[in-house]
C-alpha cells in the first residue's frame, strides 16, 4: 500500500470548518452538465473569477493534460432481508475482496453477525457473513443465479448517493462521469460530472491531451475526521491505477499536469517519484494529502466543493492554502454557489 510521511502540523479538524447553509447543498444536478458554475482560483493573486463550467476552456491550454479518474459507480445500495426473522437490512458494497467477497456497510450492524444469511431481490442475490473487519465492516460472499454480480446488481441495487442527498436521483447516469468506464466505486468522482462529451472533444481540439487514471471511490471520502489533531486521523485507502500509456502522455507533456478532482489528484501523487515523474502503478493508496504535503506532480485541480472539516477539503487546502480555500468558500457562499456532489466547481491554478 502506498503512503506518505506524515507532515508535522498543529493543524485541528476545527481549522477546517466552515458554516454552510442548508439550502446551498444541491439536491439534483442540473439539466446541463456544464451548465454548473465555476470558481476560478489564482493560487499566486489570491483573486476568484465567477464563470461558468463549460468556460474552462479560457483557462486551459495546448500542451497542457488534464487527468480524469474512469470509474464507474456500482449501483452498491442493495435491500435485504434476513430470511429467519424477516429483519431488513441494509448493505452498500465497497470494494471487492475475493471472488465474490465484498467489504460492505450493513445497516443495523448488531443484525449481521458472522455466518447471518440475508436475501437480497425476493432470491435473485443471498449473501453470508463470513468476517468482520477491523473497522467493524461486514465481508460477504454473495451467491445467485446469473452471468455475474453486477447484472444482478444492474437489476435490484440503487446508487449509494451520500447522506446529505436526501432527493431521489431519477436518472441514474447523472452519478456517472460521460466518461466513466471501469466499475467498482461506491460514490462518484463529482470533479468529473460536469463534463459533456462535445465539451471534452472541444478540450482536445484546443491541444490538451486526456490521460485517464483509475481510482475506485470508496465511502471512506465521505467518513468524517474523527480526531481533533489532524495527523492523528486514519485515512481510508482506495484502490488505484496509471497505465503505461497514460504515464507516458503525463511524462511527455509541454504544458500543466491538471487533475480532474481529487481522486484523480490522489493517484497521481501516489504515482509520482520525488522527480515528479509519474510512473504505472495498481495497488491501495492511503496518502493523505494535507497543508504542509509538497505536491510532486499536479499543477492545476479542477474540483467540488466539500465538506467541512474533511480530508478533501484538507486537500484542496494543500494544494492553493488554508487561508485562501476558506475565502474562496466564503465568496461561494456569499454568491449562493451549489455544494457538494450535485454542486458547482472550482478550479484552482
Amino acid at each position: 500500500m502506498i503512503e506518505n510521511e506524515r507532515i508535522p502540523t498543529n493543524l485541528t479538524k476545527q481549522d477546517f470548518y466552515y458554516d454552510l447553509p442548508k439550502e446551498l447543498i444541491a439536491q439534483t444536478p442540473l439539466a446541463q452538465r456544464d451548465a454548473s458554475r465555476l470558481l476560478c482560483v489564482n493560487r499566486k493573486t489570491g483573486t476568484f473569477a465567477h464563470r461558468h463550467f463549460h468556460e474552462i476552456l479560457e483557462y486551459l491550454h495546448a500542451g497542457d493534460v488534464l487527468v480524469i479518474n474512469d470509474s464507474r459507480v456500482i449501483p452498491a445500495r442493495l435491500y435485504g432481508v434476513k430470511p429467519d426473522t424477516g429483519a431488513k437490512i441494509e448493505v452498500v458494497l465497497l470494494r471487492q475482496r475475493g471472488l465474490d467477497i465484498w467489504e460492505t456497510l450493513t445497516h443495523p450492524g448488531k443484525r449481521t453477525k458472522p455466518g447471518t444469511v440475508i436475501i437480497f431481490g425476493d432470491g435473485l442475490l443471498c449473501a453470508t457473513v463470513e468476517g468482520v473487519t477491523e473497522g467493524g465492516n461486514r465481508l460477504l460472499h454473495f451467491t445467485y443465479n446469473g452471468d455475474n454480480l453486477y447484472s444482478i446488481l444492474d437489476r435490484i441495487g440503487q446508487m449509494p448517493l451520500p447522506p446529505y442527498i436526501t432527493e431521489k436521483l431519477l436518472d441514474a447516469e447523472r452519478y456517472q462521469t460521460v466518461y466513466a468506464r471501469e466499475r467498482g466505486s461506491a460514490a462518484a468522482p463529482t470533479a468529473g460530472l460536469h463534463f459533456t462529451k462535445e465539451l471534452l472533444e472541444a478540450v482536445k481540439e484546443k491541444g490538451v491531451k486526456i490521460a485517464p487514471v483509475m481510482l475506485h471511490v470508496g465511502l471512506g471520502t465521505f467518513r468524517p475526521v474523527k480526531e481533533d489533531k489532524v495527523m492523528d486521523h486514519v485515512m481510508h485507502t482506495e484502490y488505484c491505477s496509471v497505465s503505461q500509456e497514460s504515464a507516458d502522455i503525463i511524462n511527455g507533456r509541454t504544458g500543466r499536469l491538471i487533475c480532474v478532482g481529487t481522486t484523480s489528484c490522489r493517484t497521481i501523487e501516489s504515482a509520482a517519484d520525488e522527480q515528479g515523474v509519474v510512473h504505472p502503478m495498481h495497488g491501495d493508496t492511503g496518502i493523505f494529502i494535507y497543508p504542509g504535503y509538497r505536491f510532486k506532480a499536479t499543477e492545476g485541480l479542477i474540483t467540488n466543493f466539500h465538506l467541512p472539516e474533511s480530508t478533501l477539503l484538507m486537500l484542496v487546502s494543500a494544494f492553493s492554502s488554508r487561508e485562501l480555500m476558506l475565502a474562496a468558500y466564503a465568496e461561494a457562499i456569499k454568491e449562493r454557489y451549489r455544494f457538494f456532489s450535485f454542486g458547482d466547481a472550482m478550479f484552482i491554478e
